[in-house]
């Protein structure tokens, strides 16, 4: 384990495994009613089809990388998806209300971000460079040499 990763334990664990079950439940449920959702939505079924996918996706990544990410990375993308969606959501009724295509803008919303989610949690962890020298006369400017 590197420095700064926090192994989810307890409560925190249950609750991204919770989240990770919701995403890959949904997802399915998304996918396998594609054709009467994307009609219900006015949403192509190949559109609803990808969000299904693209949360199901993301809801296995998040599961499969619990041991593997800090758990402020977890909290960060949780929090973000979640209150995305929710915002998400309340858009599509406005858009939905005013005649325009509000099932287009959550269905948009469940693609674009858990493939974001699953690309964050797929991508390889940052490491900090060992080549930079992080002693403080490292960055002290020679006020001696002419400018």
């Amino acid at each position: 384990m590197t420095q700064g990763a926090a192994v989810p334990r307890g409560g925190m664990a249950a609750g991204i495994i919770a989240d990770g079950l919701v995403k890959l439940a949904l997802g399915t449920v998304v996918t396998a009613g594609a054709g009467r959702l994307g009609a219900a939505l006015g949403v192509p079924v190949r559109s609803t089809v990808a969000g299904g996918v693209a949360l199901v996706l993301a809801g296995g990544l998040e599961l499969g990388h619990l041991r593997r990410r800090p758990l402020r990375t977890y909290l960060r993308l949780m929090t973000g998806f979640d209150s995305g969606l929710a915002l998400a959501s309340l858009a599509a009724v406005v858009v939905a209300r005013q005649g325009g295509a509000g099932g287009s803008v959550w269905v948009g919303y469940l693609t674009v971000a858990s493939l974001g989610f699953a690309a964050v949690l797929a991508a390889p962890r940052q490491t900090v460079s060992s080549s930079v020298d992080p002693s403080p006369s490292s960055s002290r400017v020679d006020r001696t040499s002419p400018a």
